[in-house]
């Protein structure tokens, strides 16, 4: 069955609510492991009532529609990756609220037979008790199997260009092993994460990282190195996934700095260097 374009670029994505208490806030903080030096007080804020502070990056988990695409009944097939990942924060996160979620789909491109679809969303949250917009995403769907439906061929998303010199600074984060299956316990609770056998069906040799715990990693680095843990500082974040990472594998962030924007790629390096963050780019105040 092929892509209804029409259908899927119309398709009205059902709103999400959501209430967090701050249990939910130290949990997504602990699932990108802060936390394991207890008397790190830049990192303890993010995990203890005392003070508590929201990370930026928790906007991705906030008010998500899960599995809407493949349930959509627009044509699209079960091979759906996550192409890429951008916040814009308009306010700091609370620790605790009711949310709402509002998404709609901005663009669908087709890339040709065999070449797969892309499928552009926009999530906006709002506190659901003032009405105040909090932070706006944008997500891409690469749909692998699904091109060859006489869609539209663009306007393509056009990946932030990387600096042509060397990183001002490198850091290397060690991913715990029980990484992915604390981070769905944030809503994600995709198989493909948790389950050796479903990932074994996906041609993976075991459960991989979810590509936003990545995403919140790099954030993390970011949130360290360029901001001295001010979270009010991080206004943008983007980047494009390009490849998977396992967890127990160390991350190694690369980044520039040319004023208020941050340029970064995230690797995996071991007897070759895979890139699994790229065209990553970051906009923070002075």
């Amino acid at each position: 069955m092929a892509i209804d374009y029409e259908k899927l670029l119309n398709f009205e994505i059902p709103d999400v609510r959501q209430t967090r208490t701050q249990k939910d806030t130290m949990l997504y903080a602990l699932s990108l492991g802060l936390g394991m030096n207890a008397v790190d007080e830049n990192e303890l804020k993010f995990v203890y009532e005392k003070n508590l502070q929201a990370l930026p990056t928790m906007a991705v988990v906030l008010c998500a529609p899960h599995g809407w695409l493949r349930q959509s009944g627009t044509g699209v097939g079960g091979k759906i990756v996550h192409g890429g990942q951008k916040i814009v924060m308009h306010q700091a996160l609370p620790v605790e609220g009711k949310f709402l979620g509002k998404s709609r789909v901005t663009g669908v491109i087709d890339k040709g037979l065999g070449k797969g679809a892309l499928v552009i969303t926009e999530r906006r949250v709002y506190d659901d008790t003032s009405g105040d917009l909090i932070c706006a995403l944008e997500s891409t769907s690469f749909c692998r199997g699904d091109g060859g439906f006489n869609g539209p061929a663009g306007p393509s998303p056009v990946p932030h260009p990387m600096p042509q010199r060397a990183a001002d600074s490198i850091c290397t984060t060690q991913i715990s092993p029980q990484a992915a299956l604390i981070y769905r316990l944030n809503g994600d609770r995709n198989p493909l994460h948790a389950d050796p056998e479903v990932a074994r069906n996906a041609g993976f040799q075991r459960p991989i990282l979810h590509g936003l715990c990545t995403f919140g990693h790099a954030g993390l680095s970011i949130l360290r190195n360029c901001c001295a843990y001010a979270v009010g500082r991080l206004k943008s974040m983007e980047a494009r996934f390009s490849r998977s990472i396992l967890p127990g594998e160390s991350l190694t962030m690369e980044i520039w700095r040319d004023e208020n924007v941050i340029s970064f790629r995230a690797s995996v390096i071991g007897e070759e260097k895979r890139v699994v963050l790229d065209n990553g780019r970051a906009e923070i105040s002075a």
